[in-house]
């Protein structure tokens, strides 16, 4: 009897074990790529005589399909030139086919709406083609070739010209969005796939300032330009990172200012690691609002001291410039946050972990409609269409916090563009598990393209349903309202969308 009570105990023993490897989501992998690339645009004759060459840079990302097709999503934003402040947002297809161990071709195109500046953009919407020759460096590759841009919704920006561009890889691993709220220990994962090295993130959402100081500003002179968005950061090292940052005028001034930068820096642990310091520096692009940015290149230094508030969320302060090189703008920037850091995809860090939970992790492409939307004075309301890229990233099974940036397409208003964000609720999903119901409301910055938005603040409420087509994508279509605080904006809206969504392990200390 005792015998095979023995061997009963070590038969159910290597069941559990067998069971929690089985249990635990597959591990599964994302081939994809960063991409900076340049085009100087000629510009047609307008008010501005013998106007210079545009000059646009735009960060992509795409995934690989296979070894050789691609989709993604980009924005491109002016550094050069007369129109700063001119900014697009668009989609990604293309075909990457290599020749041999180096060589490539990489012919596709980019589909975006956007504009700004006063430039003759039409109602925003634009094709851009391209073919490349390309040439891999493993780490990083460089690919150059032509290019033709089209703003076709009655716009006059059209020509042929040289592209020039430069890739870094950026794969990823994650799990199906099934997995989504599914909670391991540490000894568990130990046993699994995910018995790597964890990679760290942060996001920040924020409110920034940047007071005026250069002397060629005129009326926006000593002005204060209030801002809010946000700023995501991937570690590359234990303290150093890359990051993007993203922000749009809500109050100061007249609306449709708006900044990209991209950049690096390091973070300085002290107290025990419960505060940090950060210095950072990044180039980008920025204007709009009536504000004068010349070309719109600007360069980003600042430093930033944040404090633990609670588990894994800091409370940020900042200081530095937003300048100009030749300092035509210039001005100091103050701000606040909040800064949310995640341990993912691994086990192995300097760090003590208890477990990981799976949190899922959504990203939305969608074509928004607002019937009516009011126009400032002297112009009559009519339709406006837009493309836009929605972020959402679950914070339970049924909340979620969402971030949109969205840039008008068609309607005559070419250079409207919104950065907003909020918070979500969704049912859980029924109806052989493919439909699942939400609501949400976004509020942040909107305004250009003589859209009536005010000083720039809208508030956004919608509901809707998704339904799941695989594992990995699913349609959206949903309704709602957007009204402008300050402005006579305020229709009704509807959207349709495709959403890509997956899972990623979060860390638990």
């Amino acid at each position: 009897m005792k015998k095979i009570l023995i061997l009963w105990s070590v038969l159910f023993s290597v069941n559990s074990l067998l069971s929690q490897s089985i249990d635990v989501p597959k591990k599964m992998n994302q081939t994809a790529f960063g991409k900076i690339d340049f085009l100087s645009i000629g510009m047609p004759e307008t008010k501005i005589v013998n106007e210079k060459n545009m000059g646009l840079t735009g960060i992509h990302y795409n995934l690989l399909l296979n070894d050789w097709a691609y989709v993604g999503a980009g924005i491109y934003g002016a550094v050069s030139g007369e129109r700063g402040g001119f900014f697009t947002l668009g989609v990604n297809a293309g075909i990457k086919k290599y020749l041999g161990k180096d060589f490539y071709v990489d012919t596709g195109f980019h589909l975006g709406a956007g504009g700004g500046a006063a430039a003759p953009d039409g109602g925003g919407i634009f094709i851009l083609p391209h073919f490349n020759l390309g040439y891999d460096f493993k780490k990083i590759s460089l690919n150059s070739g032509w290019s033709y841009v089209n703003f076709f919704d009655g716009g006059e920006i059209k020509g042929h010209q040289i592209n020039i561009g430069l890739e870094i890889p950026l794969n990823f691993t994650f799990a199906t969005y099934k997995n989504a709220e599914s909670e391991y220990d540490f000894e568990t994962l130990k046993k699994s796939d995910w018995n790597v090295n964890s990679k760290r993130t942060s996001l920040m959402f924020h409110q920034n300032n940047l007071r005026i100081k250069g002397d060629t500003q005129d009326i926006n002179n000593n002005k204060t330009i209030r801002l809010a968005g946000f700023e995501l950061a991937n570690y590359f090292a234990k303290n150093w990172f890359a990051f993007l940052k993203v922000d749009g005028a809500f109050d100061g001034i007249k609306a449709g200012f708006m900044d990209v930068f991209v950049g690096g820096g390091y973070l300085l642990p002290i107290n025990k690691n419960n505060t940090n310091i950060l210095a950072k520096f990044g180039v980008g692009a920025a204007g709009g609002g009536g504000v004068d940015t010349q070309g719109g290149f600007l360069l980003y230094p600042d430093l930033s001291i944040e404090q633990r508030i609670f588990n894994d969320f800091f409370l940020s302060i900042n200081t530095g410039l937003v300048i100009s090189p030749n300092s035509y703008f210039n001005t100091s920037s103050f701000g606040i946050g909040l800064k949310y850091y995640v341990e993912r995809n691994g086990i192995i860090s300097d760090k003590s972990f208890s477990g990981g939970k799976f949190k899922g992790f959504e990203v939305i492409v969608k074509h928004d409609y607002y019937i009516d939307a009011a126009r400032d004075k002297d112009f009559p309301d009519q339709d406006l269409h837009q493309i836009a890229l929605q972020i959402n990233f679950d914070l339970t099974k049924n909340i979620y916090v969402a971030g949109q940036t969205a840039f008008a397409s068609f309607g005559g208003a070419g250079a409207y563009a919104e950065g907003i964000v909020g918070l979500g609720a969704k049912s859980n999903p029924f109806l052989n598990d493919k439909v699942i119901l939400f609501g949400q409301v976004l509020a942040g910055a909107a305004g250009g393209g003589d859209v009536s938005t005010g000083e720039g603040l809208i508030f956004k409420p919608s509901a809707g349903f998704n339904y799941k087509i695989n594992n990995s994508l699913s349609f959206r279509a949903s309704g709602g309202y957007v009204k402008a605080k300050g402005g006579a904006l305020s229709s009704a809206m509807i959207n349709l969308g495709i959403k890509y969504h997956l899972s990623f392990l979060k860390m638990n200390k």
